[in-house]
Parts: structure tokens; sequence; C-alpha cells
């Protein structure tokens, strides 16, 4: 399948899927954003004022997403993307947890939730799925 190219795109990358340097290159902005010589705005800011600007975010994806605008939905993204680095900077600030420790997270539960696709399980239906989806997450919480 050939990716989406937006009509703003100058250079098609070589292997869309490969994230690490644009991921790298935005927590940098982030962390630049948030130092001694960054901006004041983004300074101030804390996880608890951040919490409007990410509900604003999801609302502005939600509505490109029914508007099926493919330029407005990759705007939207990005600037979910930016909210996400912003809360993930601030609690490696606090020392907390890294920037990608919530994206290893969110993989390894991924593949949790998914033994019919990353291990041997087998299913008969949807509804099977997630009966299946269920147990697991409450199997999860209950850990």
């Amino acid at each position: 399948m050939r990716p989406l190219t937006l009509s703003s795109a100058k250079e098609e990358q070589p292997n869309p899927m490969k994230t690490d340097q644009e991921l790298s290159r935005l927590l940098d902005i982030v962390t630049t954003l948030r130092g001694d010589q960054g901006c004041p705005w983004d300074k101030k800011q804390t996880p608890l004022s951040m919490k409007k600007y990410l509900l604003e975010e999801c609302r502005e994806l939600a509505e490109a997403l029914e508007k099926e605008q493919p330029q407005d939905i990759c705007e939207e993204i990005g600037d979910l993307y930016f909210i996400l680095a912003m809360l993930s900077v601030m609690y490696t600030e606090k020392q907390s947890f890294g920037p990608l420790d919530p994206l290893r997270s969110s993989c390894e539960k991924m593949i949790r939730r998914h033994p019919h696709v990353f291990a041997d399980a087998v299913y008969s239906d949807e509804a099977e799925l997630r009966s299946q989806w269920e147990r697991i997450k409450k199997e999860e919480k209950s850990a």
C-alpha cells in the first residue's frame, strides 16, 4: 500500500513508518522550548495546565476525522503529538518516567491484548475477541 502523501510535502520519506528520527526531533524541540533559553509560555506549563489543550486537540482531531480531510487530520494528529511530547518531557523533568516509557508500555499492552495476532490464540468471531480483550484487561488491572 502506498503511503498517503500530502500536497504540502516537499520530499517523500524513504520509509514512512520509520519514526525514531522525527520523534527524537519533536522531543528535542519541546525540551528546547522548555529550556533556559526557551519560550516563556512553554516553560510555565504544567501537566494540569496542558489538560485543556489536550482536550481541545482531541476535539479538533475528532472534527477533522468527521470531515474526512487527510490534510486536516494530519495537522491535528501532529498537534496531538506535540501535546503528548510536552507531557512526556514534563514527566521526564520530574524524573517520573522517560519519554519512551509510554510508547514501550503501549506496545507491550497491545501485544498482550492481541494474542490471536502475536501468539497462538485462536478465535471464532469478533464477540470472542472482545471478550478476550476484556478478560486480559481485567487481569492486567487486578495484577
